[in-house]
Parts: C-alpha cells; sequence; structure tokens
C-alpha cells in the first residue's frame, strides 16, 4: 500500500495538536482526522478515534504492523514540517498569517 497524497486540512500554533491531516493510500482510499501532536519533544500521529459510551476512545483505521505506523508516522510528519515552513514563509512574505 502506498501513500499518495498528505493533505494538511489545519495548523495550531497552541497546544499539543499541530495539525488534523488527511492521507490518501493508492489513490483509492482516504482517511481523515489524523492529528500530529508534540508532545515529551517529539511528533508523533494519533489515529482518527470515536468515543465509547464508557468514556474510552477507540481507533476508528489504524496500522497493523509497526514498520507501516513508522512510515506512515514519518510521511505525515515530513509533510506536517514541509507545511509548516511554507506557511512561515508566507508569513514572512506577506506580513500575514498564511491560511490553510
Amino acid at each position: 500500500m502506498q501513500i499518495t497524497d498528505i493533505k494538511i486540512r489545519k495548523l495550531f500554533d497552541e497546544g499539543p495538536m499541530k495539525a488534523v491531516v488527511s492521507v490518501t493510500f493508492d489513490s483509492q482510499l482516504a482517511v481523515h482526522d489524523i492529528k500530529v501532536i508534540h508532545a515529551r519533544d517529539r511528533f508523533f500521529i494519533v489515529m482518527p478515534s470515536r468515543k465509547n459510551p464508557d468514556e474510552t476512545y477507540r481507533d476508528i483505521v489504524h496500522p497493523i504492523n509497526a514498520q507501516f505506523r513508522a512510515a506512515l508516522e514519518e510521511a505525515v510528519i515530513r509533510a506536517y514540517e514541509e507545511a509548516l515552513t511554507a506557511a512561515e514563509e508566507a508569513t514572512v512574505a506577506d506580513g500575514e498569517p498564511a491560511i490553510l
């Protein structure tokens, strides 16, 4: 399965959540609401989830093995860093924050 597109839907300045991302696989399947989190001095991703009646959360979709999770996390974080750099450059060029 190949990652064919990553879209940064929203960037956040405040708090540990830094972005909300959509990833497309094989140009045929999209997974929305993957979150980029910064905590304990590192970035990681959190898969989309829903709240259960007992107040716990359960992933709606998730990688099956550590190797694919690492590849997905690396690709998403790289796309986030590129979007962040582009937004910062747009801010410097325009003097106003970029809207994504």
